[in-house]
């Protein structure tokens, strides 16, 4: 690549990252900042159009901050402008030079290196600036192969990975300039504005461009972006049609148990094996995902079918069949999202019996927590049949927590000798408020 161009584009990014203004601060930071000191590489990866841009810029704002980091000493790149189309491994060195020559930076360097995972061999590149040179490295992809075995082997490693979701229902709050305390629950009022203000958070989903100009259409061309430019032409997929018709099916089946026989013959693929890498795909670019059935027997686990949820209810809605969408999985997609946010290990359980529990958390080898997402229990059948399920939970897996969650019932049932909490899902979703962190 020709050196005028890198220069130009290191010039053009930097500052054009540098002059990011009113971003929302987000809960990832909290994490990121205890490696901010240290020399770990930083691999952030998650959906496209998720904030990785913005929560690099976060981050750079904390440093320069925190370690008064001259502005020359800051890199920022994005790999997926089209001039980097003829870019390979081998202008790295190149790249490096420029920079330098550009900037002749002072002490320990700074790089954000946004979408790295188009230019191939580029972890090569990253180890050998780890080893050789003063430089903190922040990484970013739309791929969860940036977080496979074969990266971090590569990376001697030495890094840290993390998720960047989209914006949880407290960021929408932020963004929303409302500001929350443990008070606001007890408070009728203030209760009513947050309801308003989820029932809107529900509609508009967590991307956050599409939050702060109140627009779903986004959500259309954030779909085609995915579907075109991450799935299908990263994995080289010829039958586009298949795919559209697996992530139109997905959407409108969310929180259902699909097989990959079932689903093959439903959209009419040939092989298990083409469900499988479909489904895998979407997995790797973080639009759909699937937990599966515990079980303490691996094989009855492996052999009993997933259920499958999508990264964000309101992209999910804008995708699927209007007229199938049933709200309560729709509330139960919120629920899955926000358990892979607080970093839970998340199954679903049937019981002796065959009653099924929505989602059961395993910490090490215990299972800990066991919740039901229903809309109402008010009709004592529905009640009767979410209770029972959880004292399944409690009996057969010792489960410590219950939790049914619901649209705006609250307290406690009693069931024998076992306590089943009733909350609300917005103010389950808001009980890092609650519990005062």
């Amino acid at each position: 690549m020709e050196k005028d161009k890198l220069k130009e584009l290191i010039i053009e990014h930097k500052e054009r990252f540098l002059s990011k203004t009113g971003l929302i601060k987000r809960e990832i930071q909290k994490d990121i900042e205890n490696y901010l000191k240290h020399k770990e590489i930083i691999l952030i990866t998650g959906v496209r159009r998720g904030g990785k841009s913005s929560l690099m810029k976060l981050i750079c704002d904390d440093i320069i901050e925190k370690f008064t980091v001259p502005t020359p000493s800051i890199l920022y790149l994005n790999f997926e402008d089209e001039r980097f189309i003829d870019f390979t491994v081998k202008d790295f060195e190149l790249l490096y030079e420029t920079f330098i020559e550009i900037e002749n930076p002072k002490g320990r360097k700074y790089f954000f290196l946004d979408e790295i995972q188009n230019i191939e061999g580029w972890e090569k590149w990253v180890n050998r600036l780890y080893e050789f040179e003063d430089i903190k490295l922040f990484i970013t992809g739309s791929n969860a192969t940036m977080l496979s075995s074969k990266i971090s082997t590569a990376l001697t490693g030495r890094n840290r990975q993390l998720v960047n979701w989209p914006f949880s229902f407290q960021e929408f709050l932020n963004l929303k300039g409302y500001k929350l305390d443990k008070r606001n629950f007890y408070q009728r009022e203030k209760k009513v504005a947050i309801k308003r203000l989820f029932k809107q958070f529900f509609e508009l989903g967590g991307f956050p461009e599409v939050l702060k100009i109140n627009d779903p259409t986004l959500l259309e061309q954030y779909y085609k972006d995915i579907i075109y430019r991450d799935v299908i032409a990263r994995y080289s997929i010829r039958n586009i049609k298949e795919v559209k018709e697996l992530t139109l099916f997905l959407s409108s089946n969310l929180g259902t148990t699909q097989s990959y026989k079932n689903i093959k013959n439903l959209i009419g693929v040939k092989s298990l094996n083409t469900v499988k890498n479909y489904l895998e795909a979407l997995r790797e670019v973080f639009l759909f995902f699937s937990i599966d059935l515990f079980d303490y027997s691996i094989k009855r686990q492996i052999y009993n079918p997933s259920k499958i949820y999508c990264i964000d209810t309101a992209l999910s809605s804008s995708i699927s069949f209007k007229f199938s969408q049933n709200l309560g999985h729709l509330y139960e997609n919120l629920v899955f999202i926000e358990l892979k946010r607080r970093g839970k290990d998340i199954f679903y359980w049937k019981s002796r019996k065959g009653r099924e529990v929505d989602f059961v958390i395993k910490e090490g080898l215990k299972i800990t927590e066991a919740i039901q997402v229903s809309l109402s229990i008010a009709d004592e059948r529905t009640k009767k049949r979410e209770i029972q399920s959880l004292v399944d939970a409690k009996e057969e897996l010792k489960a410590d927590r219950l939790i049914i969650l619901t649209d705006d019932e609250e307290g406690i049932e009693i069931a024998g000798n076992t306590e089943i909490k009733v909350l609300p899902l917005w103010k389950w979703l808001l009980s890092g408020v609650q519990n005062g962190s």
